[in-house]
């Protein structure tokens, strides 16, 4: 018979640590979401003022320091909000320890890509460059 059989669960579990930073990642996820209530609000309201508007009407009405950190506010917090849900996903239903640990970069890497991205185009038209 092994030793290891006749430990129990609390036994095996003690000195592994915790599995994550679980309270930081609720914390961060229920703060992005509260944030983006009113940021999706104010971006819906700024983006349906933008349909049918040429180049020019666009970059003046993102060139309002109000309108374009309002949009800055709205990607990032989407951007977050999306990592981190993802993230969960990825920890709680990927089991492969490489394949998840190859998806989780993967998942950051896109979402800076995103979020870089979409920086650079509302600064490039806030701008007007």
């Amino acid at each position: 018979m092994k030793l290891s059989s006749i430990r129990t669960p609390m036994a095996k579990a003690r000195g592994l640590g915790s599995a994550m930073s679980g309270t930081e990642h609720w914390w961060e996820m229920r703060l992005t979401a509260i944030a983006l209530v009113p940021l999706t609000f104010a971006a819906i309201v700024i983006v349906i003022s933008l349909i049918g508007r040429n180049h020019a009407a666009v970059a003046q009405i993102l060139g309002s320091p109000l309108v374009a950190i309002v949009m800055l506010l709205f990607v990032y917090a989407t951007t977050l909000h999306m990592r981190l849900g993802l993230q969960s996903v990825i920890e709680d239903y990927i089991y492969g320890k490489g394949l998840k640990t190859a998806l989780l970069i993967g998942n950051t890497f896109l979402t800076v890509v995103l979020w870089l991205a979409c920086t650079y185009a509302i600064l490039k038209l806030s701008f007007g460059v």
